[in-house]
């Protein structure tokens, strides 16, 4: 595809030819069943949501993010949501009580095949033996819409590139603002070229975190979470490890997946813990 689309919010242009990221298996195929197909209005950008993520096992608030990021979309901008995806991370993200990849796919899959209409679980990621880092999982998905499909239909006969924007919660903004956790190539990477869309969470400063993001400021926005949820995938492993009830925690196949398969009663698991994306500020 030629021609160039405008960043997320610093008008700066950025090409549409990115190389190929490396597909991991020959079986890999890149899911687009619920994307959007022509735009409603073809005078907005269009815009994809990524959230990157564990996801072991995933809760009704990593599926409350994109729909709470919706209505900011519709509400507060001058975007076009065309799809929104999961991304969950292969087994070489080393992470104490993470499933396997297999798992966790098959739990993400199963929670959006029952709760949405627009999310989609996409497996490149997880396929891979080796661990990809965020800024390479944003370029996959640049590739696929903007350079495999051209982007989207317009509904004059023209298409428009697609705006990738990564999806994440405040904690993980609030370790982009860590000196020595993520790679300053990469920060500029992802919130330059691609923007984040943070929602809020309890017991995380975001004014603190953004005020050490001041560079990419304009391609953050921020979204406020107006009913309080402060579940997560720890929270959940530990009930289930104590054998209390998640039922209106996590979605419900969700739970029959994993008492079918006997995930969470212990943690097995004895490799370090570590954060999503996080890389030292030496590496590429």
């Amino acid at each position: 595809m030629t021609g160039t689309a405008q960043g997320l919010g610093n008008g700066a242009p950025r090409t549409l030819t990115p190389p190929a990221p490396a597909t991991p298996t020959e079986d890999y195929v890149f899911p687009e069943y619920r994307l959007k197909r022509v735009m409603d209005n073809s005078e907005k950008t269009p815009l994809l949501l990524v959230a990157c993520g564990s996801f072991s096992p995933i809760t009704y608030l990593h599926l409350r993010m994109f729909e709470m990021a919706a209505d900011y979309v519709k509400l507060s901008t001058d975007f076009e949501l065309i799809g929104g995806y999961l991304s969950p991370v292969s087994d070489a993200y080393r992470k104490a009580g993470l499933a396997s990849a297999e798992h966790r796919v098959a739990m993400c899959e199963r929670a959006v095949d029952r709760t949405s209409n627009w999310l989609m679980v996409d497996t490149w990621e997880p396929m891979h033996k080796e661990y990809q880092p965020t800024a390479v999982v944003l370029d996959h998905f640049d590739y696929e819409i903007n350079t495999v499909r051209q982007g989207i239909e317009t509904g004059d006969g023209s298409r428009k590139p697609v705006q990738v924007v990564l999806l994440a919660g405040a904690d993980l903004v609030h370790t982009m603002s860590t000196p020595g956790v993520w790679s300053e190539k990469d920060l500029d990477h992802i919130l330059g070229k691609y923007g984040a869309f943070i929602v809020e969470r309890s017991g995380t400063d975001i004014d603190e975190a953004l005020a050490a993001l001041q560079p990419w400021k304009r391609n953050i926005h921020v979204i406020q979470q107006l009913i309080q949820n402060d579940v997560s995938s720890t929270k959940i492993r530990l009930f289930l490890r104590r054998d209390m009830s998640v039922r209106y925690l996590i979605p419900t196949p969700v739970i029959e997946y994993i008492e079918q398969n006997g995930l969470y009663r212990e943690d097995g698991s004895t490799q370090a813990a570590a954060e999503k994306g996080k890389e030292p500020a030496a590496s590429a």
